[in-house]
């Protein structure tokens, strides 16, 4: 089996370019948030790097979840929108886009903070395996990767991006 490997800042370096030419096309006001945790640190990222005045939002999912009953909530995860929802268009930023169901919640989340008069989204990297219709907007990198291995976002303390590829033991 060969060995995944992914450059995440150089993969960041392609979102930055596919996010540039979204916004062009988008009208005013546009508001970046991420998806917590790995999407929160790319959205911030991006609002610097576009120059674009104010705050990323942060967006959980864990209150829409349809497996919160399992999950719980988790303290760390909670939605800040520094910005009004309603008539905004939004940008959505995640890291890696998968089954699709995080996004649905994150979306159920967003609408209850207002009515965007769009939603769009960026993902650093997609893994396939949709179970929900939601399709990137923009999107750095594909990658396919076996139903037993998770990929996560890790930030250093610099601000550097990487990726965590991990093998998932059954319980």
């Amino acid at each position: 089996m060969s060995q995944l490997t992914l450059d995440a800042e150089q993969l960041y370096a392609q979102l930055l370019r596919g996010v540039r030419g979204l916004l062009a096309s988008l009208g005013e006001p546009v508001r970046i948030a991420g998806v917590t945790s790995g999407g929160a640190w790319l959205a911030e990222r991006l609002q610097r790097d576009l120059g674009l005045p104010g705050s990323a939002g942060v967006v959980s999912s864990s209150m829409h979840r349809d497996d919160f009953g399992r999950r719980g909530l988790a303290i760390t995860a909670q939605t800040q929108l520094p910005f009004d929802v309603t008539d905004a268009h939004v940008l959505l930023v995640d890291d890696v886009l998968y089954t699709g169901r995080t996004l649905r919640a994150v979306i159920n989340e967003l609408f209850d903070y207002g009515r965007p008069a769009c939603v769009k989204l960026a993902v650093l990297v997609d893994r396939g395996g949709r179970e929900l219709p939601i399709q990137a907007d923009v999107c750095a990198a594909t990658v396919a990767l076996a139903d037993n291995q998770t990929l996560e976002l890790a930030r250093a303390d610099d601000g550097r991006l990487s990726f965590v590829l991990e093998n998932k033991t059954k319980a």
